[in-house]
């Protein structure tokens, strides 16, 4: 008989009964699906490994630690088989069959009832890709189609003709620290349905050149803002441009509200009554340490890390940083924009009982291809910033675990 594709359906199981045979790698790998889409599941297994436990120790999922029995299937609307027991699937897919519930089969696909699309989701879509020729069924190929589609999706890269999805409002989004490829999925489909982009200089500019013609893109840095305040002229853009009903994406570098002023932003809008979506980003306080070799706690070095402000002088009124108490810390201090206030910074806490040895590392435009890094201690790093012409943005590493990682890693070509 002539082997005929298999039929594309979606299964609705909130409440529905699904009973899995087996608690190892499959269960742990599918179990995930099915209680997000609110199945009722029962686990039938002697053992589980630890996540599947966690699972039924929370109340995931149900389970009952023995074989397989007969009858386990009875009132099951779908039947996961993946035991370690080759007559106890053969067993188990028999009944499925006489009750006529559906059964996928992980050791002979070809004996189950249904199989598991690879599949992935994007705002709102499923995809799941299955192979149509029996014989030539390779995971590897449909994961891989899947990934591409759902990948194209997520970053825009892939849009139905003429239904180009439209966030109103603005979004601020965390680029990251630099590298393009360290923007979230979230951030960048939003920047690929944006029809204006109000960027900061230390967002991650590669990104940039992708988008698409029609889009404006702003400088923050250049914004005219006469007699107001740069902030305030960047917030007046936002409002100006959503209220002309156009997405606008604030593209800002690391994370909004790490010393982004990204709350700031979001109450402007808010007082105006202009939606406003929060994107978090990663933040150059642990990602630029770890793209050069510092890890920012280790065991036995340091429990705690500290990240603060260095825009403004230990010695100036205006600061709100209390230097001794951190000069008292064993952790890991990690200052941002704190190169030209270097000196200032660590002549304070020496004073404050840091010791003057103290490693430090100042790592120059992190995870992008001009990325350096530069080591010195609390005694030297005036003098090295000087000697060395380190510029901003650089993060600075203050603390033992400066000197845990191997050789630093090479940077992002």
């Amino acid at each position: 008989m002539a082997e005929h594709p298999a039929y594309p359906v979606g299964l609705r199981l909130t409440g529905r009964r699904v009973v899995v045979l087996g608690g190892g790698q499959v269960a742990q790998r599918r179990l995930p699906a099915l209680i997000a889409a609110g199945a009722d599941v029962l686990l039938v297994s002697p053992e589980a490994t630890p996540s599947v436990e966690a699972m039924a120790d929370t109340g995931e999922i149900t389970w009952q630690r023995r074989p397989y029995a007969e009858g386990d299937l009875a009132d099951a609307w779908y039947a996961l088989i993946a035991t370690s027991d080759p007559e106890a699937n053969t067993a188990a897919s028999a009944e499925a069959e006489r009750h006529r519930v559906w059964c996928v089969r992980s050791d002979d696909a070809d004996r189950a009832t249904a199989w598991t699309p690879a599949t992935g989701h994007s705002e709102g879509v499923t995809v799941a890709v299955l192979t149509t020729d029996a014989k030539g069924r390779d995971p590897r190929h449909t994961a891989a189609i899947r990934d591409a589609v759902v990948e194209g999706l997520r970053d825009g890269t892939l849009v139905a003709p003429h239904h180009r999805t439209r966030t109103p409002g603005v979004a601020l989004v965390g680029g990251g620290p630099g590298d393009p490829d360290l923007i979230t999925v979230r951030g960048r489909r939003l920047l690929a349905e944006a029809d204006v982009v109000i960027a900061d200089r230390l967002g991650p500019r590669d990104l940039l050149a992708e988008l698409p013609p029609h889009v404006e893109v702003i400088d923050a840095a250049k914004i005219p803002y006469g007699r107001f305040m740069a902030q305030e002229a960047i917030n007046n853009a936002l409002i100006e441009h959503a209220k002309q009903g156009k997405s606008v994406v604030r593209l800002k570098g690391g994370d909004p509200y790490v010393f982004g002023r990204g709350m700031e932003e979001l109450q402007a809008l808010a007082e105006v009554g202009i939606p406003c979506t929060v994107v978090p980003g990663i933040s150059s306080s642990i990602s630029v340490p770890g793209a050069a070799g510092i890890p920012v706690t280790h065991r036995g070095v340091a429990h705690e890390f500290t990240v603060v402000s260095g825009h403004v002088a230990p010695d100036d009124e205006r600061s709100l940083v209390d230097w001794p108490s951190l000069a008292r810390l064993t952790g890991t201090l990690v200052i941002l924009m704190g190169v030209d206030k270097i000196g200032k910074i660590a002549e304070t806490l020496v004073a404050h009982g840091k010791p003057a040895g103290t490693p430090v590392a100042l790592v120059q435009e992190g995870t992008t291809a001009a990325q350096r890094r530069v080591d010195a201690t609390l005694a030297t790093v005036a003098e090295t910033v000087r000697t060395e012409d380190v510029k901003p943005p650089a993060v600075i590493v203050i603390g033992d675990v400066v000197q845990v990682g191997p050789a630093t890693p090479a940077p992002r070509k």
